[in-house]
């Protein structure tokens, strides 16, 4: 089971604090630092000092980390056309010497596209499908030769399709609860298949829609990784439990219900349910940035008893 370290700067960070997780999450042994893609606040958090941006902040991040991967739980498809996403994470990957990774999603909070003036438009999902298309098509297309699009929504001629990632393939992760369209782009596009703040059950029921819906577009259900995004409260004992979850203004009994909390061992029985179900990768949703002892003691009391 991987753990990739999952954070939301949107409800407060600055790149200093994300460069210090992200440095963390490397030294401590995690597999990867992802972040959300959002520009406003969500809840009753200050959002202080302001958003950062998803791919400004992983350019720095790939030139100051060697190990990890990096990446975003998603890029919201709204605030980028694709064939300029394309370039900018195509560089970042080259910038990072091949550790991106790109979730990509429709775009879904509506106040914060009012709130800087960005275009929410009502068919955001035929857009996806659309980016999609194009994104990986300008990385698979050769060096030397152009990529054409002309759909819907978006139209390419002539495209250099460049430049090129340093990897072969970027791994695409697509995720959600939709019933029928997303397993449906899952098979066609992703490498990765994530389910946010799910329950086992409901995981195991999405994973099954995802396999079978690769299964009729004849490709092995295997092919994809399977993983969660799960908020993490882990500590030592039932005191320090309580006091991560007040710091995070959540309450202990509803983490324990829809998250990973409680002691090390607690944790580690509910990730092996998710196992269970096919997932083999967990992305720890971390809200309190600046509490690193919960980042050691999730890698020495849990990802030790996982690998």
């Amino acid at each position: 089971m991987d753990l990739r370290i999952f954070t939301e700067p949107q409800q407060g960070a600055t790149y200093d604090t994300l460069l210090t997780v992200a440095k963390a999450t490397e030294d401590l042994g995690f597999d990867a630092f992802f972040r959300s893609d959002h520009y406003l606040r969500m809840g009753n958090a200050d959002g202080l000092p302001g958003p950062t941006d998803a791919w400004i902040t992983l350019a720095g991040l790939a030139r100051e980390t060697k190990r990890i991967r990096l990446g975003t739980l998603m890029t919201a498809g709204t605030f980028r056309l694709p064939g300029v996403l394309a370039i900018q994470v195509a560089q970042v990957d080259q910038m990072s010497g091949g550790r991106v990774e790109l979730g990509l999603g429709a775009g879904w909070f509506e106040e914060e596209h009012k709130a800087y003036g960005i275009p929410f438009p009502k068919e955001r999902f035929a857009r996806l499908e659309e980016q999609l298309e194009i994104v990986t098509g300008l990385w698979a297309t050769g060096t030397g030769e152009t990529f054409d699009f002309h759909g819907a929504y978006y139209d390419l001629t002539e495209s250099p399709a460049l430049p090129k990632p340093a990897q072969p393939r970027i791994p695409v992760l697509i995720g959600g609860h939709g019933a029928t369209r997303t397993p449906r782009l899952a098979a066609r596009y992703a490498d990765e298949f994530n389910i946010p703040f799910a329950s086992v059950e409901d995981s195991e029921r999405q994973f099954g829609r995802v396999r079978a819906a690769a299964e009729r577009a004849g490709r092995a259900a295997d092919a994809l990784t399977y993983s969660n995004a799960l908020v993490a409260c882990v500590g030592r004992d039932d005191q320090e439990v309580a006091r991560r979850a007040a710091a995070i203004g959540r309450e202990v009994d509803e983490l324990k219900a829809n998250g990973l909390a409680g002691t090390p061992a607690e944790v580690v029985d509910r990730i092996g349910r998710y196992a269970e179900t096919g997932s083999t990768r967990v992305y720890l949703q971390i809200l309190d940035l600046h509490d690193l002892d919960h980042l050691e003691l999730i890698s020495s009391r849990v990802q030790t008893q996982l690998s």
